[in-house]
Formats: C-alpha cells, structure tokens, sequence
C-alpha cells in the first residue's frame, strides 16, 4: 500500500462533526492525564464516555518513572465501554490474585477511544496498553514507534502456538508484530428471518433480488436496512459493498491500496445506488445523523429487517435476551466473489514500558483472554478467538457460518482500516453529501481521489 508514515498532529477542527468529541476527550484528559490515559472497529459512537475502575488510570510520564507502589507494578488498560461488564470483574479479580501487579482500565465508546489515542499520541500520553484495530488505525502507533515490537516476544514465548496464523499476520504493521491479537472479525448481512418469512422474500442471491428485497420490505412498512451516519463508518459498510459489487474485487483491492484511482466509473456507480437508497427510503428517517450504536435496536425490535455486523453480532441478540432463531446472514450479492469486508483487534503495548511493564500487561492479556473467562463472559467476545485452537461459540448459530462463508468467498480490508484517517474522513464527508443532496456521485468520485492525491504527495 502506498502510504506514508504519519504522526498525527491533527486538525481537529477539521470536522465539525468531531469538535464536540474531541472537545470532550481533551478536557477529559485534562484532569486524568496526572495518572491517566489510552485505549475496536467492525464493529462504531462519537464522544468519550469514559470512566475508570479501580482508581485513576495512570499515562505514561508516570509509567516510565515506575508506575509502581510498594513491589506492585501499575498498568493502565483503555479499552471499549461495550465490554465493561465483562472487564470490570476480570480486572478485580486479576488484582485480587497478583499482590504484584495492578490493572487500572479506562473505558471509550468506539470513536471515543480512536480521539483518545490520538491526543495521547500527541502528547506521548498513552497508556501501557490500550485496545486498537489493525490496518492504518493500528499501523499508525506502529509506524511512529508508538508501540511495542513483538516480534522476538512472540517467538521467545511460541506464539505461533498459540495464535492463528491469520491472526498473527494481521497485527504484523509498519515492519513489526504490532499487537496481541484479540479477534478476527468478518461482517455479513445479518437479517430477521420471520419477517423475510412473512413478506416470501428468499435470500437473495443476486444484487437484483437484493434490490427487490429492498422494495418488498419498504412497500410492508420495514425499513429494509438499519444502518447510522455518524461519523460515517457504518454507512460505509454498505458504501463499500457497492464499491466492490460495481468494481469487482481485483480492482477494488487496487483502489483501497491506491494503485487505481477512486475517481472511476465504478465509484461513480456505486455513489448513484446509494442516493437511489437514501432516496426510496431504504434507510432509517434521519440516519446521517444518529447513532451506529443504536441500529441494533431496529431490527431487535422488528422495524428494520436488515444490518450490516460482524459476528460479535451474535453475542449482542444473546446479552439483549432476544432469540437468536430468529435471525440468520447472507453475504451481500456482489455479483463477484460475494466477498466479506473485515478487520483485525488487537492490544498494542506502549513501546515504553519496562520489562516488568510489559509482563504484567502480558500477565493481564492471558488472563483476560483465557478460556475460564471467555466462558464466563462469552457474550462479550468476539468469538472465536483467534487461536490456533480455537472453539466455535455455544448458542452463537451464524458465528461459524460468517466464517465458513469468508474462508470460502474471500474477504477485503475494512475500509476505515485500509485507509488512513483523513482519507476515511474524506470519504465520510462525501457519504454525507450524497445523502443530503450536496454532493453529486462524480464529485464524491474526485474529492475521494483528490484526498487521497493530497495524502500521497504531503
């Protein structure tokens, strides 16, 4: 891929959709960076809702005197808010059990945690170790030396034992394994299967019976697709597949690697079918503006049919006592190779931490992952994990389907994680304009292009 490292030294003024977020995380950090700071995708909020357990997390300036009280060595874990149910007793009971050691977790909504880092990057704030995505996101701490190498860690403690190799291969960024993997996740069209029952739609197997499906379900009253603007990486999810249904999947791979341009026909194509959509009312009532985290709640509650998700999905009709009979996913109908879209989480480590640091991190990591607590709190995984021995999910029916149907079909980088930043912001803004009538498909088509064109030649 052509891509330049970067340090993030943002404009964060750049996007007035971001100010109130980024506002927030600085003065958030303001009063926590005394002790405090760091911290996925597919998965997807704006804000920092973030709050601690076990005291104030503690940053790096404090780290890298010591971070220790008595013999106990201090580590701070940012992470996702999605999961505190589950890490909130992890972490008390790794304290309990390690007189030496304590874990003290901060928690971030989805784009809480990606601003988070960012000024802690900045500021060379960041935590002993924080949840990320791979791709750009993740490749970014990498590339600036932001990380901790583990490379010859991984080999000292046989990692390729351990974890899969797919896995292993997706945190490897900017010339280094880059992170502890923590899941490989693939996203598919999760849909209601009683109301497909109800109106005789089939699942469909051509983007023409996709687009009849859409109709039908319309013309009953459903919104066909949940789906939520802001900050743009869910509308994405479905951009993107009608960027690979009319470029095909060769050429969209040379796209996102920027060896063909994204001002092309298939661009232009694919940003027509959306206004189409966003015209007939496929998507919710003022979707460009509300919430990634609240589609789910649509389709739970029978007013949307469909949703773009990954497989965490499954978990979530489980953790909200919905039955999971109900609902079923088909691969969008590219007309293709049907691919998947998909991404990689992983923990990456403060390149700064002492060994007692990192142990203690690693000490965490098997303990937080271990089988006695994916077991316990399986509804707040990602299964499987992606190890080399890895077990299919209980009571999660389309988890091992999802990943049947990408072994099968194949998969394309997420593209949030294929882009850097400010070229996903580029083409957030123009999925915003598309929808609201400001933007033509062949002007989308060029400041995707033109984003990417200033981005090569900075």
């Amino acid at each position: 891929m052509n891509q330049k490292n970067y340090f993030i030294q943002e404009d964060f003024i750049m996007k007035s959709k971001k100010i109130t977020s980024l506002l927030l995380v600085s003065a958030m950090l303001a009063t926590t960076f005394l002790s405090g700071c760091q911290g996925s995708g597919g998965g997807s909020g704006s804000g920092t809702d973030a709050k601690t357990e076990s005291g104030t997390a503690q940053g790096s300036e404090a780290k890298q005197d010591g971070a220790s009280s008595g013999d106990s060595t201090e580590v701070t874990f940012w992470t996702l808010n999605t999961r505190q149910n589950a890490v909130d007793p992890i972490v008390e009971e790794f304290n309990a059990a390690h007189e030496d050691m304590k874990v003290t977790v901060a928690y971030y909504d989805t784009d809480g945690i990606k601003d988070a880092c960012k000024v802690a990057a900045s500021s060379k704030t960041l935590p002993n170790m924080w949840f990320n995505w791979g791709g750009s996101l993740g490749g970014f701490y990498a590339e600036n030396g932001l990380t901790y190498d583990l490379t010859e860690y991984a080999k000292e403690h046989k990692w390729n034992e351990t974890f899969s190799e797919g896995a292993l291969t997706l945190c490897e960024l900017g010339g280094q394994l880059s992170g502890y993997p923590t899941s490989y996740n693939v996203l598919d069209i999760y849909y209601r299967k009683d109301i497909f029952e109800q109106y005789n739609i089939a699942v469909p197997t051509t983007f023409e019976e996709f687009e009849q499906a859409c109709a039908t379900l319309k013309e009953n009253g459903i919104t066909p697709i949940s789906t939520a603007g802001l900050n743009g990486w869910h509308v994405m999810r479905f951009v993107e597949l009608l960027i690979e249904h009319y470029a095909g999947a060769e050429e969209h791979d040379k796209m996102n690697t920027f060896e063909s341009s994204y001002d092309n026909d298939a661009t232009v194509q694919a940003l027509t079918k959306f206004k189409e959509f966003c015209d007939k009312g496929y998507f919710p009532d003022g979707f460009v503006t509300a919430d990634p985290n609240d589609t789910q709640m649509a389709v739970f509650s029978g007013t949307a049919a469909m949703d773009i998700q990954g497989q965490w999905y499954d978990g979530k009709i489980v953790q909200e006592e919905q039955d999971i009979n109900l609902y079923g996913t088909f691969p969008f109908p590219s007309g293709n190779t049907n691919r998947l879209s998909a991404f990689v989480e992983m923990t990456q480590f403060n390149a700064d931490n002492t060994d007692a640091q990192l142990n203690a991190c690693m000490e965490f990591m098997d303990y937080y992952y271990s089988k006695e607590n994916t077991d316990k709190y399986a509804e707040y995984y990602n299964l499987p994990l992606p190890k080399a021995d890895a077990e299919m999910p209980a009571g999660q029916p389309n988890v091992p389907e999802m990943l049947e149907t990408a072994e099968k079909n194949g998969t394309f980088t997420i593209t949030d994680q294929a882009f850097p930043t400010e070229i996903a912001d580029a083409l957030f803004d123009v999925q915003d304009g598309i929808a609201n009538g400001q933007t033509t498909p062949e002007d989308g088509a060029k400041k995707i292009q033109e984003a990417i064109d200033a981005y090569n030649n900075k």
